[in-house]
């Protein structure tokens, strides 16, 4: 029996779900333009919208925005990431309330403040800011969530057989609802390393990255501007935060793999992420006095940088998290747009058929899921939920589109049901932030969308305490293991037959 060929062979037939990251790009799968402007439209329009929503009663930006909007101010205006002058001069008020900014930073040598938090985002948004204030940093945001979404599109169809109409209306319920429309107006890295992890997974499986020899003995040819793609995009990722990093490695390990026939790139990038790796720790330990942003803030200057990890973190408490992210009430990804629980069931068949696509996948959104769940300090954070997921959300609707394309019809009409009922949840918030009810950061549990209250009900609420989420938390406990063991063979039957199909006689 031969197996489907390796991606960077020849292969022939049509395209199966999960099998396109094989060159050249599979024919009948062309991406419409109509389909990318739609989602790239649906998807900025979807997170302007969230703009005329308040970040808190009495501000339009609140918690971490206002450091990353005076940093960019900073940049613009004086070029150097101190922003001592504009924190003297109120420079937030406008936007931000006139309370006091809560104290972030700590008073350097040489008497400068530098926010605690990486720069390459204040970067990006410096001349939006600098010439169109909030607003127009906030619109920017919202066009890196359209262009996140387009992206999504584009590479669920070249790059992994997803039907262009499936694939369309997967991109736009997940674009258009909770948690990437909100951050997609949020002043956070999230939408921004979204992107670049998205489009390190596009190159990644696509023909520079390949993985395997072919037959006649020599490497794959691997383009030098995919390879040095794959390197910014990687290394933006700390740069946008350091929390990101562990997605980064997980990127960075999955290129070199791929890149093993090929001696001289795999060289080349490896000596890259080096350099790279020594430049980002040594202008760290220069500006901001340690190897991470969180040197300068004041929160911890007793505990040390990695304070930011928790003073005495409870692992084993953290650990419900695994579960928690998804399920919670109020702060799981389900509990705004139920569709996402469909990534149970094809995280499990991209673990049972992990061939062409499941790592590049699988090991960037594991890498993120465990860095939000030991790692992160909290998921009950005062910001809206999900942040700490969001980086590794478009592999995640990938997984789902490559398992919608091949399950049975029920499964799909099942999806656009629960990805419909988020878009519900959405505008009711929209409609509740417009009437001063809610803001996205504070007062959102109380929304008033009866399709998140009925569900509600099904979910655990981990800020009760272990007396008050044990008994749902281990039910869906249970049927997360079920779904993602057990569910493929059931949601999936028509993929494991067109997989045992492609398989023919030596």
């Amino acid at each position: 029996m031969r197996d489907i060929p390796p991606a960077g062979t020849a292969a022939t037939g049509p395209p199966r779900p999960g099998t396109a990251s094989l060159p050249p790009d599979p024919p009948g799968r062309p991406v419409p333009a109509a389909g990318t402007v739609l989602v790239a439209v649906v998807g900025t329009v979807a997170a302007l919208l969230g703009i005329g929503v308040r970040a808190r009663f009495g501000a339009h930006v609140a918690v971490d925005e206002p450091q990353y909007l005076l940093t960019a101010l900073s940049i613009f205006e004086d070029l150097d990431l101190d922003i001592t002058d504009e924190l003297d001069e109120g420079r937030w008020m406008p936007w931000a309330g006139t309370d006091a900014l809560p104290v972030q930073t700590e008073v350097l040598p040489g008497g400068t403040q530098i926010s605690p938090h990486d720069p390459l985002l204040p970067i990006l948004l410096a001349v939006p800011m600098g010439l169109g204030g909030w607003i127009a940093a906030k619109a920017v945001m919202a066009l890196m969530a359209g262009a996140l979404a387009a992206l999504t599109l584009w590479t669920a169809v070249r790059r992994f057989a997803v039907p262009a109409r499936l694939a369309t209306v997967g991109v736009l319920l997940a674009s258009a609802a909770a948690p990437l429309a909100v951050y997609g107006q949020q002043v956070y890295p999230e939408i921004p390393a979204a992107l670049a992890t998205l489009a390190a997974v596009a190159v990644l499986a696509g023909p520079a990255f390949a993985g395997a020899a072919p037959p006649t003995g020599r490497p794959p040819a691997t383009g030098p501007r995919a390879v040095a793609v794959f390197g910014l995009t990687v290394t933006a990722l700390p740069w946008l935060s350091v929390k990101y990093a562990p997605v980064a490695a997980a990127l960075a390990i999955l290129g070199l793999w791929r890149l093993r026939a090929d001696r001289r790139r795999l060289l080349g990038l490896t000596a890259g992420f080096a350099v790279m790796g020594a430049v980002y720790l040594g202008i760290h330990r220069l500006v901001w006095g340690g190897w991470t942003v969180y040197a300068s803030g004041d929160h911890f200057q007793e505990s040390g940088e990695f304070g930011v990890m928790g003073f005495a973190p409870d692992y084993a408490g953290r650990a419900v998290r695994l579960v928690g992210l998804m399920v919670d009430r109020g702060y799981g990804l389900a509990a705004w747009q139920p569709a996402w629980l469909l990534l149970l069931p094809a995280a499990g068949f991209a673990l049972r058929r992990p061939r062409p696509y499941g790592a590049v996948l699988l090991l960037p959104l594991a890498a993120g899921w465990l860095t939000a769940t030991f790692v992160a300090l909290t998921m009950h954070g005062y910001w809206w939920p999900g942040r700490q997921t969001v980086v590794v959300l478009p592999p995640a609707v990938l997984l789902i589109l490559v398992l919608l394309a091949g399950g049975p019809g029920w499964l799909r009409r099942a999806g656009f049901g629960l990805g419909v009922a988020g878009l519900a949840d959405y505008a009711w918030l929209l409609a509740d932030g417009y009437a001063r009810r809610v803001t996205w950061v504070s007062g959102f549990g109380q929304a008033g969308s009866p399709l998140h209250r009925l569900l509600g009900n099904l979910l655990p609420d981990y800020r009760l305490g272990w007396t008050g989420f044990w008994p749902l938390h281990l039910a869906w406990v249970l049927a997360s293991v079920l779904l993602v063991a057990y569910g493929t063979p059931y949601l999936s039957s028509r993929v494991i037959s067109r997989t045992q199909k492609c398989r023919t006689p030596d």
